[in-house]
């Protein structure tokens, strides 16, 4: 049943892209491949494009934008039923799709997460303070948000397309996870979460998110929750 538009926003992504498409084409939903190469400056680009696939469509970004940026242009494009966030890192596995999509196939939501924590399936162990930073990150989320999640910052966020093309998305940068949280809680979408795996890679790997990202996405959790609606619009 192919009805899932994959979304991969990479960036300096060479060592991985390939190995990568392969997996994903392999999977029985997948109806199109969306690749937003971020200005990257290796051979990631050229890695995709060689990709002799015709579900495959690889998009160019002028310069190096940012992966909320990527997102939205791929968002824009998709064009299947549903829409999937695929990292080109392999820490995610994309022989899971079928789980994240059973809710959604279903008619029981609108929105699916993928949670890293919520799962007894396999996790490479790594570090103590990105797992603590993204589980204080959640629940700062859930405070703004009022939702109970596990895995706000999950690259694993599954969507009916109308509803991700519905939102009003910003962000440029790591900020695009706690925005499409909050904004998707906003509108009132059926959310679910369902365990996944999880093959995190170091920094010597190319893991990019850092501390900074961190802050940046507390900001953004506050920026756009209700309350800071209520204070800059005079809402009850």
């Amino acid at each position: 049943m192919q009805c899932l538009s994959v979304v991969v926003p990479c960036y300096n992504e060479a060592a991985t892209i390939k190995e990568l498409l392969s997996k994903v084409l392999e999977s029985p939903w997948v109806a199109e491949v969306i690749v937003v190469d971020d200005g990257s400056s290796d051979e990631t680009l050229s890695h995709a494009e060689a990709v002799a696939d015709p579900r495959v469509r690889v998009i160019e970004q002028p310069y190096n934008m940012g992966k909320g940026a990527a997102l939205r242009r791929g968002f824009k494009e998709a064009s299947a039923d549903f829409v999937i966030v695929q990292d080109a890192d392999l820490e995610y596995d994309p022989a899971e799709y079928g789980n994240l999509l059973e809710y959604l196939v279903s008619g029981k939501a609108d929105v699916v997460f993928g949670s890293r924590f919520l799962t007894d399936r396999p996790h490479r162990v790594l570090y103590y303070w990105h797992s603590l930073g993204n589980r204080m990150l959640t629940t700062a989320s859930n405070v703004f948000t009022n939702l109970n999640l596990t895995d706000m910052e999950t690259c694993y966020k599954a969507f009916r397309r109308e509803v991700i093309q519905s939102l009003d998305l910003r962000e440029d940068r790591f900020g695009i996870e706690p925005e499409i949280t909050a904004k998707v809680a906003k509108g009132g979408w059926r959310i679910y979460e369902v365990g996944v795996s999880y093959e995190g890679r170091t920094y010597a790997e190319g893991k990019k998110i850092g501390w900074r990202d961190g802050l940046q996405a507390a900001r953004c959790i506050v920026r756009y929750s209700r309350l800071w609606d209520k204070l800059h619009l005079g809402g009850p």
